[in-house]
């Protein structure tokens, strides 16, 4: 079974570069987050929003560069900020028990009790066989197929599951790595249905609700499981017609045996066996906890209701703890308790506003050009970095200039939330694009040419949505 958490968003990703010079990177930036935190300081910046602009410095570097485990990053920020006398302790602890952490978690555990009974597995081969009237209907089945099952499910688990699925077709139709750019097509096909898909809700990755926990930690805004998805959805619509569209006339069909590639399917279907009364009962739990989210937000939180449908689970006797404790990685926890406890300190200290007053405070920016900079910026960063760190570091800064501009805050965690999602140039980027690039079908000049493109592409549609589309919902 895979693990269904980003290995990149708990451990980072450190070149041979950042290995060499760790002790002198660590050093540097401890010096560095001294000088912003304990240096000499304007005095329109009082002297906690100081210390906060230390730590969240040193946090920064850290998050970037990866030379120690994200989340060991964020228990560093939690254990400064009392130290620092800018939280107390029960205050700063208190803030792991944001709901969007136990959101994520229960989350996770039920993908993972998705894929663990293969229901997963055979609703993907099932569908992939009704669409295998030709090589280009199944690259487009396993495009649109892979997006949708990413709105239900974390879209590293996704691309984890579908790749040997699509490494097995592709060996059937015959196709040769670094020879054939059809074959290529099914693999960027793979990546950008689980990319796109994964930003719909709150369930394709952790981004959203990490997004929505910062929102609410300092607004006490809840943005819904329906209001992100109506949100989100144009912009997902409008980027699977551009994949497709790139796939159809940048890889042309090359001569295959599509036979072989039935008999293929059927053999993964085989694997699978009869379908179990297991496989019912957890995909009938599944289907509930949806409608729930959907229809019961008002009475209960996303959290409180993913939780209950664990306890089910484990209640009916349909998953384990063993399977569950190895496949889910607990470092979540970690993670998030503590990024969301460094952006409620950037924005009670004031620090956020400071930096907001210094750096943009003089551009007469519109609303739209506000929210597509930071749209701009996210997706930049985000190839480089984990989207969480992504997150992370941009919400506090974007609600401070959602204050100062008068726009919704809801839009600016939108406007940081989906574009850090869309990942596509650099195979570090998210695990769906590390997954395809392990087939070997494709080089990193590859990835970069055609993900520059489907860059261009997304930033255009999200400022064309954000522009047209945002305000008729009310995202002005």
């Amino acid at each position: 079974m895979v693990k269904i958490w980003s290995p990149k968003a708990t451990r980072g990703e450190t070149g041979p570069f950042l290995v060499r010079n760790h002790y002198t990177i660590l050093a540097l930036a401890f010096v560095l987050a001294g000088l912003v935190g304990f240096g000499p300081a304007p005095e329109s910046l009082a002297q906690p929003a100081q210390r906060v602009l230390g730590i969240f410095t040193l946090c920064a570097i850290l998050w970037v560069t990866g030379i120690i485990p994200l989340q060991i990053t964020s228990i560093l920020a939690i254990i400064l900020l009392p130290m620092l006398k800018i939280m107390p302790s029960s205050e700063a602890f208190a803030l792991f028990g944001n709901s969007a952490v136990f959101f994520i978690l229960g989350a996770f555990i039920l993908s993972a009790a998705l894929i663990d009974c293969g229901l997963s597995t055979r609703m993907t081969c099932l569908a992939l066989k009704r669409f295998s009237s030709s090589p280009k209907a199944l690259r487009n089945a396993i495009l649109f197929l892979s997006a949708f099952m990413s709105f239900w499910m974390s879209e590293h688990a996704v691309a984890a599951m579908f790749f040997p699925i699509v490494m097995g077709l592709v060996t059937a139709f015959g196709l040769k790595p670094k020879e054939s750019k059809f074959g290529q097509s099914f693999f960027f096909a793979l990546a950008w249905g689980c990319v796109i898909g994964g930003i719909a809700t709150y369930l394709g990755g952790a981004r959203n609700p990490l997004a929505a926990g910062i929102l609410f930690s300092e607004t006490g805004i809840q943005v819904s499981f329906i209001g992100l998805l109506q949100a989100s959805f144009p912009l997902v619509v409008i980027m699977l017609g551009l994949a497709w569209l790139v796939l159809q006339i940048g890889f042309p069909e090359e001569p295959v045996d599509l036979a072989r590639a039935r008999e293929q399917l059927e053999l993964e279907q085989e694997k699978i066996g009869p379908l179990s009364s297991r496989e019912i009962k957890i995909g009938t739990v599944s289907l509930l906890t949806i409608l729930a989210w959907i229809f019961l937000f008002t009475f209960f939180s996303l959290a409180s209701i993913a939780l209950f449908s664990v306890a089910v689970l484990f209640m009916f006797r349909l998953v384990g703890w063993q399977e569950i404790e190895t496949n889910v990685n607990w470092g979540i926890i970690l993670m998030y308790g503590g990024a969301i406890a460094l952006g409620s300190a950037l924005h009670s200290s004031g620090a956020s506003a400071w930096v907001i007053a210094q750096t943009l405070g003089d551009l007469a920016l519109t609303p739209l050009q506000l929210i597509i900079l930071l749209g701009a910026l996210s997706m930049a960063l985000t190839e480089f970095i984990s989207n969480a760190a992504v997150v992370s570091v941009m919400m506090p800064i974007g609600l401070a200039l959602a204050r100062s501009h008068g726009i919704a805050p809801e839009a600016i965690m939108l406007a940081i939330a989906l574009p850090s999602g869309l990942s596509y140039m650099m195979p570090m980027g998210t695990p769906a694009t590390a997954i395809a690039y392990s087939s070997g079908f494709m080089t990193s000049k590859d990835f970069i040419k055609h993900g520059l493109l489907m860059i261009c592409l997304s930033l255009s549609a999200f400022s064309l949505v954000a522009w047209l589309y945002w305000p008729v919902i009310g995202l002005r």
